[in-house]
């Protein structure tokens, strides 16, 4: 069990977090495996959601592969990306949107981040 205490405009919560494991009782251990698992969980969920990656229907597995790099590569630098002053709050699907209708005005910026 984890406990983590909040405190928002004046108000306190508690929330409790249970995990059930197999593993010996190992608290730092199990905190780091259910963490790591949910930064996965959540850059699957960017794919899917930013490249509709569950739709996919590549079935050779090299451009599978490759596609998938890609997908990964561009979903890093649009997490960095900062793009101008009024998009900063953009979500990574309104910044891909965004750079795809005006791929010139955002090439220097984007490609900034490969250096």
């Amino acid at each position: 069990m984890e406990r983590k205490t909040r405190e928002k405009e004046g108000k306190k919560s508690t929330e409790y977090r249970y995990s059930i494991s197999s593993l010996a009782e190992d608290i730092s251990l199990a905190r780091r495996a259910v963490r790591g698992h949910w930064s996965v969980e959540s850059m699957h969920w960017h794919l899917d959601v930013t490249f509709r990656e569950d739709y996919n229907t590549i079935s050779d597995k090299i451009p599978a592969q490759n596609h998938n790099i890609i997908r990964k590569w561009c979903l890093s630098i649009l997490k960095l990306a900062e793009l101008s002053l009024s998009m900063k709050r953009l979500s990574i699907k309104k910044k891909r949107f965004a750079i795809g209708l005006r791929p010139v005005k955002f090439l220097e910026e984007v490609l900034s981040f490969l250096q």
